[in-house]
């Protein structure tokens, strides 16, 4: 298997994990936050959706940037759990339909990945002259790799919560523990 192939197969191990969980959760549970300071399962769906379809279908598919950032983590009810299911699945269509043309030859070329300047502000304090020209490019390996870190990192968080949420036998990463 090669390292694009594995990268797809990581990610679609998590996002079983992700709708795993959303299906054990009522409405309420996948918003529900902890603490004020804290995403709920329904935020970080969001997040990993949008940080998704910026890398891989805005990045390498070279399509326009239409994520906002920001509203990933403010949101609260915004979808329903099943619309969140419907998100992440057709964000991972579309990011399958454009990995699955990558090359090893194409590991290497340069991936430029934008940002809206609010999103890119907010993010962190930045000086007036990095918000000039708001992103990053890396190799598409690094977008690869870093995308799908991303991924499993939040999944876990998504796992936990919905462990600490439901109370159940049930499992959700597919091992025994």
């Amino acid at each position: 298997m090669g390292y694009v192939e594995e990268i797809i197969r990581t990610m679609n191990t998590e996002l079983n994990r992700i709708l795993t969980c959303l299906d054990m959760l009522s409405e309420d549970q996948v918003w529900y936050r902890f603490k004020s300071n804290m995403n709920s399962i329904g935020n970080l769906c969001l997040h990993l959706a949008g940080n998704e379809y910026q890398h891989f279908v805005s990045g390498i598919g070279n399509n326009s940037n239409v994520r906002k950032r920001s509203m990933e983590f403010t949101s609260d009810r915004l979808y329903s759990k099943n619309e969140l299911k419907e998100l992440l699945t057709r964000t991972r269509n579309e990011s399958m339909s454009i990995l699955q043309n990558v090359k090893v030859g194409d590991l290497k070329n340069p991936i430029r990945v934008n940002y809206s300047v609010d999103d890119w502000t907010s993010m962190q304090d930045r000086s007036s002259e990095e918000a000039v020209d708001p992103g990053y490019t890396r190799d598409l390996q690094i977008i690869l790799y870093q995308v799908c870190e991303h991924y499993g990192y939040h999944t876990g968080q998504i796992v936990v919560l919905t462990k600490l949420i439901v109370d159940s036998s049930n499992s959700i990463s597919g091992y025994k523990h």
